[in-house]
């Protein structure tokens, strides 16, 4: 359906710019959205059928029961029962990113637009009540950034590239699809050609901060961009899938500015492109298994193709251990990266050789990787807009969750790029580094340990682990505390919650597609986690006690040895059943398989 307004036009400057105050109006029939600055720019979408109409004088009639103020509309998915609209409720300014104002997501809600359900089977109300939960999920999906005035999926390099008139065009048309979580929710703004409310999210990280070096003001900006393509949780989105996407994978953009110059450096992490998982079993540390397939060797160059395509030259940097299942990954990968003789690949077994405390040692890394580190630089331009220098490569780096040893490495080749872009400038004589300047090297150690946190808030669900590292350049007592919470934190959440979250990832990408005709996705055989482990947890402790008290009590009374070893035989066949089960009691996904 086309819009009966006229199409936007970029602002007085020639760039797209999007409606940022909008009002919501709720009728009985309808909802409402419109701009406040513009009252004439708006659309409708139906509360009983979800349909979308073109905003006219016609369209309001009568007073709406209420009336609040959004902030943007994220989209639109479609369930059993019918149509919900996804819209920003608050947000906060998180800093600019070259000029321009970008807000963090603080709240969402979806609006239901739909009679359906009254007319559904009992088992479409029960799966209809479970898609509901998984939109709650949805709604406090953390790190989601945006901006009115341009698009902030593109690196600086490839904003230069791009031909002279592309900030004309609507934000959504400028994006990088990788890096746009809601693009699957945005297909029927889309098709309404309603381009002036049409938003793209991308989840990451964005900070930034103000140094101030030798009586000179700069700005160093920290964005991180999650690619969709794979997006999942820690232990449900392993490796990679067959077109050769992997999980967590992640663009990182360190921006640097000052007095009208502009440095980009790029790095990229992406969990180890074959075909492997690591499946929730109770265990602390489930083993790995890596999937045999004929297809290995073509994921492998697959993804490495398309890094090139997009990035240049690539170093493939492997922090993983060298022992265990963690070495038996290890060198799989190895093994495939032999075959490509384009791209280096460099093991560096991260706890070996740096422990828990000895930061320093990653120059034994950046004394094998210089070379192609410098020669792939960074890019820059002047104050004038002339372009100085480009990078030609990228560092590639993983871990086995692409998390916290990838992001203490990630922050140290940023620290020796950001020096020499320093140096270059003219702001740093060639004997200094950012490292001699304490305020100013706290507040970049601050932006990465942030932005660990927060990607690792996205994948893992808590904070990232070693983050003095980061932060500090040593462990703490602090850390070290905190880092034990986090660790037991993310066994919670990997085997009781994550499943659920990575059914919601899987609805709102369009990796799961609705079909109401078909069986339903949540009618499983076997255990029901949910309704068992809380049973089997009772059993467990219970038979624990009861064996305790018995046990004290058949000192005084020799019968009651009877009891203790009949508690003690049910608890310790309780807790070998639910060990033997261990997949079953745990949270799992149930619409879409692994790869």
């Amino acid at each position: 359906m086309e819009s009966s307004f006229s199409s936007p036009s970029p602002s007085s400057s020639g760039r797209f710019k999007l409606l940022d105050r909008l009002e919501l109006q709720q009728f009985q029939d309808k909802y409402v959205i419109k701009s406040v600055d513009y009252p004439n720019r708006g659309f409708s979408i139906g509360r009983r059928d979800g349909n979308i109409e073109p905003f006219t004088d016609e369209t309001i009639s009568g007073t709406p029961s209420k009336t609040s103020t959004i902030y943007g509309v994220a989209g639109t998915i479609r369930l059993i029962a019918g149509t919900y609209i996804l819209v920003i409720t608050s947000r906060k300014e998180a800093g600019d990113f070259l000029g321009f104002p970008v807000f963090r997501i603080t709240s969402m809600e979806f609006l239901p637009c739909n009679e359906a359900l009254r007319f559904s089977t009992s088992q479409e109300k029960r799966d209809e009540a479970y898609f509901l939960n998984l939109l709650k999920t949805v709604v406090s999906t953390p790190g989601l950034y945006y901006s009115y005035e341009t698009d902030i999926t593109l690196n600086l390099q490839r904003r230069y590239k791009l031909s002279p008139g592309w900030m004309a065009k609507p934000i959504w048309k400028q994006a990088d699809p990788r890096f746009v979580w809601n693009k699957n929710l945005l297909e029927e703004l889309i098709e309404c050609k309603l381009d002036e409310f049409i938003i793209p999210l991308m989840q990451g990280s964005f900070g930034a901060a103000q140094l101030s070096l030798k009586d000179t003001t700069a700005t160093i900006t920290l964005v991180s961009r999650r690619c969709t393509r794979r997006l999942g949780t820690r232990m449900w989105r392993r490796g990679a899938n067959l077109e050769g996407d992997t999980a967590n994978f992640i663009e990182t953009e360190q921006l640097f500015e000052l007095e009208g110059f502009k440095c980009s450096l790029l790095q990229i992490r992406g969990s180890i492109p074959l075909l492997w998982e690591q499946i929730v079993d109770l265990s602390y540390k489930p083993s790995l298994r890596i999937i045999n397939h004929e297809q290995t060797s073509k994921v492998v160059e697959r993804h490495f193709h398309d890094l090139h395509q997009r990035y240049g030259d690539t170093v493939a940097v492997d922090l993983t251990d060298k022992h265990g299942d963690e070495g038996k990954l290890s060198s799989a990968y190895a093994a495939e990266m032999q075959k490509l003789p384009n791209v280096r690949y460099v093991s560096f077994d991260f706890h070996h050789i740096c422990g828990n405390s000895n930061f320093g040692n990653l120059q034994i890394l950046y004394d094998q990787i210089s070379e192609e580190f410098q020669n792939q630089g960074y890019f820059i331009i002047d104050a004038e807009g002339e372009v100085l220098g480009e990078q030609k490569g990228i560092i590639r780096s993983n871990c086995i969750d692409c998390l916290d040893r990838t992001n203490v490495t990630q922050s140290y080749l940023a620290q020796k790029s950001l020096t020499a872009q320093m140096q270059r400038i003219g702001v740093l004589a060639s004997n200094e580094c950012i490292s001699m300047f304490s305020e100013d090297y706290g507040k970049f150690r601050t932006l990465w340990a942030e932005q660990g946190d927060e990607i690792s808030l996205e994948y893992a669900g808590t904070y990232a682990l070693k983050g003095d590292l980061v932060r500090y350049g040593r462990q703490t007592l602090g850390g070290i505390i905190k880092d034990g919470m986090s660790a037991l934190s993310r066994y919670y959440l990997n085997n009781f919650q994550d499943g659920v979250r990575q059914d919601a990832l899987d609805l709102i990408s369009g990796r799961y597609s609705m079909n109401r005709n078909g069986p339903s996705p949540f009618q499983l055989n076997g255990f029901e986690s949910v309704s068992y482990l809380p049973v089997a947890s009772a059993l467990v402790v219970g038979g624990l006690t009861l064996t305790s008290f018995t046990l004290h009590q058949a000192g005084r009374n020799a019968p009651h040895y009877v009891s203790t070893v009949l508690w003690a035989g049910v608890t310790a066949g309780v807790m070998a059943f639910v060990k033997a089960n261990g997949r079953q009691f745990c949270s799992r996904p149930r619409l879409c398989g692994l790869l």
